[in-house]
């Protein structure tokens, strides 16, 4: 694990990917920040699929308890394989650390919202089509802000068509399932390009995902870098120690920000903890933040 080093945010640690249930985590952001300041964290960012709602209900409190707390986003991107015959989804997080993106950002923010509503009203068709009396309304009603396959996850939990989470992505709402549907999403590189544009900082979410060899996985990395990418994700639940060291080196390498978080959703991943991750497996130390904070200052 990484030693802390001299920060403004302390000597501490911090998480840099957590979800309230504005989009598809299960505790209040109000709850998120209560358990950060009681998990002795020394800033958080609250990095909710396609939407700030979370962040912005979540700063009252923040500042109240003395927390720093960072705007983020996690966004949805395509990108085309095997000379473009298909396509995988690439996750992008980005950082807005000095006030709120722009106009055009959250114009585009409005049109990727849409696109996730059609996502969900044709996924209800296919798992309707095989049998499964599941509706969009029923999913709404436990997606609040913002509907995503978790929410339809609960409704097939509930109706007994699967017995978890993990059965229910493996068989009915994961990208390998039968009744998976791709959202319609700009490419990862257009995506970069545009939280560039907007004064973001874009990041490439838990990058053990892409699933690509290393020769191949460094030379995306480097197309991405070329497109405006600032930074990897080194920590994250998912990452064991080999692959944090991994990508710590690939991040030195490329000259990309390193960062970290544990992808918190509460009891929708009832093995990942805020700021520790999974087993302990997750630390991230206030000078990466620190990091983010002057690049942001000086570009």
């Amino acid at each position: 694990m990484p030693e802390t080093l001299d920060s403004p945010y302390g000597t501490g640690f911090v998480d840099l990917h957590a979800h309230t249930n504005e989009s598809d985590g299960s505790l209040t952001p109000a709850e998120l920040v209560a358990l950060a300041k009681n998990s002795d964290l020394a800033a958080l960012a609250v990095t909710d699929h396609d939407t700030f709602s979370g962040y912005e209900k979540a700063l009252p409190q923040a500042k109240a308890a003395g927390l720093p707390l960072v705007r983020g986003i996690e966004l949805n991107t395509r990108l085309y394989v095997n000379g473009g015959r298909s396509h995988r989804s690439v996750h992008l997080l980005a950082y807005f650390l000095h006030g709120e993106p722009s106009h055009q950002f959250t114009d585009w923010l409005n049109e990727e919202r849409e696109h996730r509503r059609l996502r969900n009203r044709l996924l209800a068709e296919a798992l309707q089509a095989r049998g499964m009396h599941v509706t969009v309304e029923e999913a709404e009603a436990r997606g609040r802000v913002l509907t995503g396959r978790p929410h339809f996850a609960r409704v097939l939990i509930e109706k007994g068509y699967a017995a978890s989470f993990e059965d229910a992505f493996r068989r009915f709402l994961g990208e390998d399932a039968p009744t998976y549907v791709q959202r319609k999403s700009k490419t990862t590189d257009e995506v970069i390009a545009i939280v560039r544009h907007a004064g973001g900082i874009p990041v490439i979410a838990h990058p053990v995902r892409l699933g690509l060899q290393r020769d191949a996985e460094r030379d995306l990395l480097l197309r991405f870098k070329q497109a405006g990418l600032v930074g990897l994700e080194i920590y994250h639940s998912e990452h064991t120690p080999e692959l944090q060291a991994h990508y710590r080196q690939l991040a030195a390498e490329l000259d990309l920000l390193p960062t970290g978080g544990s992808d918190f959703h509460g009891n929708i991943k009832p093995g990942v903890r805020l700021g520790t991750g999974a087993d302990g497996n997750v630390r991230v130390p206030a000078s990466f933040l620190d990091r983010m904070w002057a690049f942001t200052n000086n570009g």
